[in-house]
């Protein structure tokens, strides 16, 4: 029996609020990465791995993009991020990070980054 670790109900609501409050970064990428505009590559909103929320989620590259405001700017918080980066690494997840502020100076830098990220197989189409 395999244990559940993806969008586990007790997260439901708390990613449901979370994607109708995106952040003005967040907001911004997803015009980018919504309807598979990127490469053809579904992405998906505040998707829940175990304990945590991602900001996006690209399944079939098993890729995590996290965006990160001031708040992740001081000790704890890094932490925080370093273990579930871990924890999403044990899961095979990739992370890849970008500050709030690249998205707005640099839109085309970040997705260059994304893509650069994908893995070398073609994609099924859904």
């Amino acid at each position: 029996m395999s244990i559940r670790i993806h969008n586990i109900k007790k997260l439901e609501h708390r990613r449901k609020e979370l994607r109708n409050n995106l952040t003005p970064a967040e907001a911004k990428l997803w015009t980018y990465l919504q309807d598979s505009k990127l490469e053809s590559r579904k992405f998906r909103r505040q998707h829940s791995v175990g304990g945590f929320i991602l900001d996006f989620y690209c399944p079939c590259e098993r890729l995590c993009i996290e965006l990160d405001g001031s708040v992740h700017n001081n000790p704890s918080a890094r932490a925080y991020d370093k273990s579930r980066t871990e924890f999403l690494a044990g899961a095979k997840i990739r992370v890849i990070r970008f500050e709030n502020r690249l998205i707005f100076e640099n839109p085309e830098g970040v997705l260059a980054e994304i893509k650069s990220n994908f893995l070398d197989h073609p994609q099924t189409p859904p």
